[in-house]
């Protein structure tokens, strides 16, 4: 129980700062004051057991360590941890010499409005693409963490939610509370050996913890983390793809079904820069995660009073515990023929959520040459030894994917018999459906787009292209389809047949 003397302390503060602030925002641990371009934070003198800020030191102690985590995604908004202080008449000042009083953290004032949850349905390809590759990043230069992740790191959480779950399940209805207990319990336990495996591989590293659409502001088009989780390690030094997974099931719930897969797979080959192949291994566990997240989001929504929304998240957090089947499609064609936006329409309907993981020759390409992915190759790239260490990787990658159990859309030219044949036994050998898809479109169709490409991982320019269409594919067995029309109908309906 907090004693009346931090009480006390609390509504002085509070009233010091109402009285300069334009607006002020509560939450149950906090109070943030908006005075002109700054934003200041106060910790609340509460004790809820996984969270504890009731005495002076301790608020101290979470706030700088707020101001130290935040820095690493967001130097820009987390200014300095500064003092109230007590003075000679009995009042409280700024920075004075006297007794501290309070201790608040100093932040930029940032324009609301581009926080992502306040218009989700407004995030756009760059977005997604500049998201998925700021929180690789992010992820890629964060502390290791080996005592976290595994079995141990979400197993906290799972038994946290069963418990929570429990006392909510009068409201939200029992046997669907039981039924996800019960799955999420035989998911971690099938899971495990997985999970503490990447744990030892370097997947666990103290992670934002909180990673949101209502924690991502987005400033001149680029997406900025804040807000991270500081007050227990338990739940932010985490398997990275944990992390990530609070995101996609924010997005997927929000509708955002194919935002969340270009994240993923924007995040994909970004981190692929730097992880081994357990980034593909791990997918196995990603319906795991979304789940748990979901599970998270149930009864947070439900000691807000909002059942409605509680039986929404219950329900998405047993959906994405069922399985699905595991299909790969290939795109073939000449460049400028649609492949990757083929690929891009089909991949949110098939499998799992947030949908197939599609693998880019052009992306891997710049991956294994070290450049960022829209960065021009010299032609020295593009040797016949080079292209074939380009289709191992994609292949390798692909195989490695579908055995995590998550379908995979192969987007590359094929414009040789072997190559098209190597896509058809792969999805043999991991016994999976298969669709091939061979675009097409008149050459001079062809050369306006490859003309009109900007900010795009293909270097295909239209010398490229003339090549191609000089050269013998051979027969071509796979579905043709016309991209002079619309074809992105025919993109959701292959993915529906399979999906």
């Amino acid at each position: 129980m907090i004693k009346d003397a931090e009480t006390v302390r609390e509504q002085e503060v509070a009233a010091w700062m109402g009285e300069r602030a334009d607006r002020v925002i509560e939450t149950s641990c906090a109070r943030v004051f908006l005075v002109g371009e700054a934003a200041w934070k106060v910790k609340r003198p509460v004790n809820f057991g996984f969270l504890d800020y009731s005495t002076l030191e301790l608020r101290r102690w979470s706030l700088e360590r707020e101001l130290s985590f935040n820095r690493a995604a967001a130097p820009d908004i987390y200014r300095a941890v500064r003092r109230l202080t007590r003075t000679e008449v009995g009042g409280v000042e700024m920075d004075g010499p006297g007794e501290i009083v309070e201790y608040l953290l100093e932040m930029r004032r940032f324009d609301e409005q581009g926080v992502l949850a306040v218009q989700p349905w407004a995030i756009d390809d760059a977005l997604e693409e500049s998201l998925g590759r700021t929180i690789a990043q992010f992820h890629a230069g964060a502390p290791l963490r080996p005592q976290g992740g595994g079995v141990g790191a979400l197993g906290y959480t799972i038994a946290s939610n069963a418990n929570l779950l429990r006392g909510l399940a009068p409201r939200l209805g029992a046997q669907a509370v039981e039924r996800l207990i019960a799955e999420t319990d035989l998911a971690l336990e099938r899971l495990g050996p997985l999970l503490n495996e990447r744990a030892g591989q370097g997947f666990a590293r103290h992670c934002h913890g909180d990673l949101h659409l209502g924690n991502i502001l987005v400033e001149e088009g680029k997406p900025i983390l804040f807000d991270c989780i500081e007050f227990n390690d338990s739940l932010s030094d985490i398997d990275i793809q944990y992390d990530l997974a609070f995101l996609l099931m924010d997005l997927d719930f929000r509708r955002r079904r194919d935002a969340a897969g270009r994240v993923l797979n924007a995040y994909l080959d970004e981190a692929a820069r730097t992880f081994g192949e357990g980034l593909w291994t791990g997918l196995a566990a990603l319906p795991l995660m979304l789940s748990v997240r979901a599970a998270v989001r149930t009864h947070v929504w439900a000691y807000s009073n909002d059942d409605e929304a509680a039986r929404a998240y219950l329900a998405t957090a047993l959906e994405h515990l069922a399985p699905r089947p595991v299909s790969l499609v290939a795109t073939g064609g000449f460049s400028g023929s649609g492949k990757s936006t083929f690929a891009r329409v089909c991949a949110p309907g098939l499998g799992t959520a947030p949908g197939a993981v599609v693998l880019r020759t052009d992306e891997i390409r710049k991956r294994l040459c070290g450049v960022p992915s829209l960065q021009r190759l010299p032609k020295e790239a593009y040797t016949p030894e080079m292209s074939e260490r380009v289709y191992g990787e994609l292949f390798r990658d692909a195989a490695l994917t579908l055995a995590s159990g998550r379908s995979v859309v192969v987007d590359a030219v094929f414009l040789k018999p072997e190559q098209r044949a190597r896509a058809e036994a792969l999805a043999k050998q991991a016994d999976v459906a298969f669709q091939g898809v061979w675009l097409e479109a008149p050459p001079e169709v062809l050369r306006a787009r490859v003309a009109a490409r900007v900010n795009d991982a293909s270097d295909a320019d239209v010398a490229v292209l003339e090549s191609q269409l000089t050269r013998d594919t051979g027969e071509i067995t796979w579905r043709r389809v016309d991209t002079v029309s619309a074809f992105e109908d025919e993109a959701r309906a292959l993915a529906e047949t399979m999906g």
